[in-house]
């Protein structure tokens, strides 16, 4: 897949070079030189431009590139600019835009992004989430419920999935667990017998993962 980033910041920056290390094709934009030649060896193309200029941004190829991320963060009115050249001349299919704050988000929403993201408050709510849970590490799907992994309790090793019973016993499920590197995740099946150290990945209300938390 193909991606461009238009802004290097340190948003902009981290979001191209993952991309890249995760084998996306990514085009990464800036109008800053230095930022530009710093990264030219981390992405595909890097090229240094005017990020707003409509005649630059066709020659270059991003009205054919399906998903671009309008990193700008500090200029709001450069950001907003660039998505609705984005979404309504170049007709981007998605439109990725970063926000400073809940009103800028809104605003880019109404502008035609597809998605919006505040990272600033993203990574605080995840970190409050992270200090506040007994568990290792914590994605919360809502409000109330939440995908957390813990060291298997000893009470689970050397019993099958299916004779813990989780759901009945807890309400919550065990959809899977990580090897030991921590790079991929083995779905387990009923018959699974949990051994010491198993890393296992629940699934449940906050309140019922609490109370695993406590065995």
């Amino acid at each position: 897949m193909k991606f461009c980033v238009i802004g290097l910041g340190r948003f902009g920056y981290q979001v191209a070079t993952e991309l890249s290390e995760n084998g996306m094709e990514v085009l990464a934009i800036d109008k800053n030189e230095s930022i530009v030649a710093s990264i030219k060896d981390a992405v595909a193309h890097a090229i240094t431009m005017k990020v707003t200029d409509e005649a630059g941004l066709r020659s270059l190829g991003v009205d054919e590139i399906e998903t671009v991320i309008v990193a700008m963060g500090e200029n709001t009115s450069e950001s907003i600019l660039l998505t609705v050249l984005l979404k309504k001349h170049l007709q981007v299919p998605y439109v990725v835009a970063r926000a400073i704050d809940d009103v800028n988000k809104e605003v880019l929403r109404l502008v035609g992004a597809d998605l919006v993201v505040l990272p600033e408050k993203e990574i605080g709510s995840h970190l409050a989430d992270k200090l506040s849970s007994p568990f290792a590490d914590v994605i919360r799907l809502s409000k109330n419920f939440s995908i957390s992994y813990c060291t298997a309790p000893k009470t689970f090793i050397n019993r099958s999935l299916k004779e813990l019973n989780l759901h009945k016993s807890f309400n919550i499920n065990c959809i899977g667990k990580q090897n030991e590197q921590e790079e991929t995740i083995t779905i387990l099946a009923p018959e699974y017998i949990i051994t010491q150290n198993d890393k296992l990945i629940f699934a449940g209300a906050d309140r019922d993962l609490e109370q695993l938390a406590k065995l």
